[in-house]
């Protein structure tokens, strides 16, 4: 039986799921940061490792190849953000993890922004290709995405 959250995600487009993906990483440093006040270094590591995963995750999507500035761009980010959460964890400090929530938070809001646009396109499980042009060269299920933004920026 699948969980509750994977059928949440059922027929969610792939702007969504990408968001869903942002939504983990902030819940996960939010985590670390109660942690950090608890003084509990083994639950930090974990939640540090899980949204390491999934900033790595992100960023091994991105086709730079396909998607120009904008993918350059947030394989940037994605790098920043990165460190940044190595910093704050080594340090165990609050104020560098709020920083970088709110970093992600700000390009979450971004993509939830474009998430609501009128052409949602429906996120595949069959997705084989990448389209030919994709706005922010994203890979797999994101692909749909960059279309979705593309087309709203040139509108």
């Amino acid at each position: 039986m699948e969980s509750y959250k994977g059928k949440g995600l059922e027929g969610a487009s792939a702007i969504e799921l990408v968001v869903a993906l942002y939504d983990g990483i902030l819940r996960f440093l939010n985590a670390a940061i109660a942690a950090v006040e608890r003084g509990d270094q083994a639950s930090r590591r974990i939640a540090v490792k899980r949204a390491l995963d999934i900033i790595i995750h992100l960023q091994a999507r991105l086709r730079l190849d396909v998607g120009g500035r904008p993918a350059q761009v947030l394989h940037e980010f994605y790098a920043s953000i990165f460190a940044q959460v190595l910093q704050a964890s080594q340090s165990a400090s609050r104020q560098r993890f709020e920083h970088a929530i709110d970093c992600v938070r700000s390009v979450r809001d971004a993509w939830q922004q474009a998430a609501k646009g009128p052409r949602v396109i429906p996120a595949s499980p069959r997705l084989i290709a990448p389209p030919a042009r994709g706005y922010a060269g994203l890979d797999s299920a994101s692909t749909n995405a960059d279309a979705v933004v593309r087309s709203n920026l040139t509108d």
